[in-house]
């Protein structure tokens, strides 16, 4: 009887109060039966009227209750048998969870979702489709509430296949009616195809998440740096300025005590001098007192016996008079010291100007985005002028330096260092550095370029985009290529007669676009440019071809 038992509902066993197989079990007059403690705890929390917590059958007065001993034995043999506990309320289907189809009353949270039933299982009512032969073809996936999306609202059939002519889900009966002459496959085909392009976008994602990762990694390597060499840097200065701030105080202590040293050198001449005069003073205050008394004798011969025995006036060691100047003696110190000041003044005011570009040029390598629009580049449009001592001699230039045509005749006589001798081409006065765009209106057959300024300017290696030194587009009406250190990129896109030339020098970006009513990109380059670029022109060796640099706005 007991084995019996084991095959019966749990939730026959179990009490609805705790949810736990019962214990002293006990049946009230309804028939429903608890664990005497849970009802009892359930009616003594009522003050008179006593129910049913299941069918809500009122008593009075209150029952007696008395233990079940049927019940009690056979929960004993259950238990030996190994009947468990009911579920507990964490298997229950809560309101977010996709409930059994099959349990009746309270539903138990399904595990699988049967895509050929069109229903949802828990443990117990899936048992049949992993036991039973039946369901062995059944397709399980996890949980579904969306299982009705599954069936056809016109055939209310599976929707087993898949049109890819309307790249939706249909049934068989739709593939025959509504979706007739139409690309047809199984939906399990498709998903095949599907899974394949979704396991490569996989891949891609993963491996941008990884890129990025590394990236980021980078980017803390590189704020950890820029914090390093900041804090490095204003330690350095700091010691520096210090360093120069001492040397000043040791030249003012230097200059003071030469000042004060010259001032007692000085001082003590005047002093010396002043004495000697005031000893000489007195010698002639007391010659002039016994001149006095000589000259108040009576006696004739006394006063000749005493004058002819005077010893004659010596004569003073210094002139008549001592020219002063006016009193301006270390005032030229003053002076020479304020210019020294006005100088340093001048010094430090151009230092810091260059002290402070140097400061800003600090520039960490990130990628700015590159302008899409036209009125976005012409933001960082220049003006390009023609350098004629770069010129090769058959090339005219006019328009104010910026438009260039080949000559039969040569065009100068001079030999200028920086002159192109083999090849047609010129390049710009002005150096590119940041961010600069510039366009070329053409004609023929010409080479838009850019280049370092200490490019070969002879042999067949001189020629623009057949060096490591230059990159140029090549233009003609028949098809445009790149060209750089000899190797060629042909370029797909349709050009027009104006390119423009868009450089970012910081970040290593080079592009040209075909200027018409949109831009196109024709070529991107993206590299590590070590010194400022000139912009430069190739034209072919042919009367008439032109190239001209665009005024912008």
């Amino acid at each position: 009887m007991a084995q019996k038992g084991v095959d019966l509902d749990q939730e026959t066993f179990s009490c609805s109060i705790c949810l736990d197989l019962l214990k002293d079990p006990v049946t009230i007059p309804c028939g429903h039966n608890y664990c005497m403690k849970c009802i009892q705890g359930f009616w003594d929390g009522e003050e008179k009227i006593h129910n049913c917590p299941q069918c809500r059958k009122t008593f009075m007065p209150r029952p007696v209750l008395v233990k079940n001993t049927m019940l009690a034995y056979i929960m004993e043999q259950m238990k030996k048998t190994g009947l468990q506990a009911a579920p507990a309320d964490h298997c229950y289907a809560g309101p977010e969870d996709v409930s059994c189809d099959v349990c009746s009353g309270r539903k138990l949270k399904a595990i699988k979702s049967c895509l050929i039933c069109l229903a949802s299982y828990c443990e117990k009512h899936l048992q049949p489709h992993l036991d039973e032969a039946a369901f062995k073809k059944h397709k399980l996936v996890e949980p579904s509430k969306n299982l009705q999306e599954n069936i056809c609202s016109i055939h209310d059939e599976v929707m087993k296949m898949f049109c890819r002519t309307d790249q939706k889900c249909i049934c068989y009966l739709c593939s025959v009616e509504e979706h007739e002459g139409h690309k047809i496959v199984s939906a399990a085909a498709e998903r095949t195809e599907r899974q394949r392009d979704l396991e490569e976008s996989q891949q891609q994602i993963q491996q941008r998440i990884q890129d990025r990762e590394k990236e980021v990694k980078l980017l803390q390597q590189e704020v950890e740096a820029i914090n390093h060499s900041a804090d490095q840097t204003v330690k350095d200065s700091e010691e520096i300025f210090t360093q120069m701030i001492n040397l000043i105080q040791k030249r003012s202590c230097d200059v003071m005590q030469q000042i004060r040293s010259q001032q007692q050198t000085e001082v003590s001449r005047v002093k010396d001098l002043q004495e000697e005069l005031e000893q000489e003073i007195t010698e002639l205050k007391r010659r002039d007192a016994e001149l006095k008394q000589l000259s108040l004798t009576e006696d004739h011969s006394q006063f000749l016996l005493n004058y002819v025995s005077l010893p004659p006036l010596s004569e003073s060691t210094h002139s008549s008079s001592i020219n002063v100047r006016p009193l301006r003696y270390f005032e030229e110190v003053t002076a020479a010291v304020s210019e020294l000041r006005d100088k340093l003044q001048d010094i430090l005011r151009e230092e810091q100007t260059n002290i402070s570009l140097t400061v800003t040029h600090v520039d960490v390598l990130l990628p700015d985005p590159e302008p899409k629009s036209r009125a976005y580049f012409l933001k960082y449009s220049c003006q390009i002028r023609l350098d004629p001592n770069t010129a090769h001699r058959r090339l005219l230039l006019s328009e104010e330096n910026r438009k260039v045509m080949f000559m039969i005749q040569s065009q100068s006589d001079s030999d200028h260092p920086d002159r192109f001798i083999t090849k047609l081409q010129v390049l710009s006065r002005e150096s590119l550095t940041g961010r600069c765009y510039w366009e070329v209106e053409w004609n023929g057959i010409v080479n838009v370029a850019v280049a370092y300024k200490n490019i070969n300017r002879s042999g067949d290696k001189s020629r623009f985009g057949y060096n490591d030194k230059s990159w140029a587009m090549s233009c003609s009406p028949e098809s445009f290529s790149f060209y750089h250190n000899s190797i060629k990129t042909s370029i797909s896109a349709r050009g027009s007669s104006r390119i423009g030339v868009y450089l970012d020098h910081t970040a290593g970006v080079l592009s040209f676009y075909s200027v018409s009513e949109s831009m196109t990109l024709l070529h991107r380059v993206q590299t590590t440019f070590t010194q400022p670029l000139h912009a430069g022109v190739w034209v072919g060796h042919v009367v008439g071809v032109t190239a001209e640099f665009c005024k912008l706005k």
